[in-house]
């Protein structure tokens, strides 16, 4: 179980930020942080591991204390028990697959462990290999049993997936949920991929500005029914044209580019603008992609 409340104050490229968040994650859940870049949630992943040291507050992982601010709590990052995912892999290019995983074996751990991870990851049949030498998707891998190799009580993914192709992506996914529904361990991650969320998470945290906007399972916090039955849809417009009398407008909503006729107000959208959609009428047919 992770329960933390910290604060600190961030300074990015909008400005100082306030970040002031308080979690509560159960034990063997997968909770998700989502939200836009410099939202703050690396810097939470972070605090979490040790990485970064919050100004105030305190982090407590099935009831050790890791900081506390008034009692002066700090541990180190070696001495948290939480694995950590990083978007880059941060491998060691001179180190084996194998090596990499005992590297970050702990001293009085199962070395056995690694044999099983490797299995689980499909890299036996690598293991003996560099980095250098693997895909995108296989160093993920590696990352990943690297990560479980420290037999953490935490797992933190910090958007491991986001510079992958879109078929190892949802691959990894996949393995990622069955790791998790087979290891049992509290996993924590950050993301700015809506389905990627709906697929891994239970809970979701939705960080905005430095704070919490709204929690709870993804299809209680995004797949909210309003009371005129319509549908709204954030996009962003990327085009406004018109001929005097209509505005044809060509906008992003998710990887969909459409055009839609509209009436003078919306003479003010320019490129770039974000927007809420709201078709007057919606019947869809659903369909089954092969």
């Amino acid at each position: 179980m992770i329960e933390m409340h910290v604060r600190k104050q961030l300074h990015g490229t909008h400005g100082a930020v306030t970040l002031d968040c308080h979690l509560h994650i159960g034990a063997g859940e997968f909770a998700a942080l989502f939200g836009q870049s410099g939202a703050g949630k690396t810097t939470l992943l972070r605090m979490l591991a040790g990485l970064t040291t919050p100004d105030e507050g305190f982090i407590r992982v099935n009831g050790e204390s890791w900081f506390d601010s008034l009692q002066k709590i700090n541990l180190k990052p070696q001495q948290r028990r939480s694995g950590y995912v990083f978007q880059d892999q941060a491998l060691f290019p001179h180190l084996s697959v194998r090596e990499n995983l005992a590297f970050a074996l702990p001293k009085q751990g199962n070395a056995g462990i690694i044999d099983e991870l490797l299995a689980m990851t499909g890299l036996t049949g690598l293991q003996q290999r560099r980095p250098d030498t693997l895909s995108g998707g296989q160093r993920q891998r590696v990352a990943l049993a690297r990560a479980l190799a420290r037999q953490p009580s935490v797992l933190l993914l910090d958007e491991p997936l986001s510079a992958l192709d879109s078929d190892t992506r949802l691959n990894l996914q996949d393995e990622i949920r069955q790791l998790h529904k087979a290891l049992g361990i509290t996993a924590l991650l950050v993301t700015h991929d809506l389905p990627e969320v709906f697929k891994l998470a239970d809970k979701v945290f939705v960080l905005n500005n430095g704070v919490i906007e709204r929690a709870g399972h993804p299809a209680a916090v995004f797949a909210e029914r309003r009371g005129d039955g319509r549908m709204h849809l954030p996009a962003e417009v990327l085009d406004n044209h018109t001929d005097g009398i209509t505005h044809t407008v060509t906008v992003l909503i998710g990887n969909q580019i459409i055009r839609i006729i509209a009436g003078d107000d919306a003479h003010a959208l320019r490129s770039g603008d974000r927007i809420m959609l709201q078709p007057k009428t919606f019947s869809p047919m659903l369909s089954k992609l092969h």
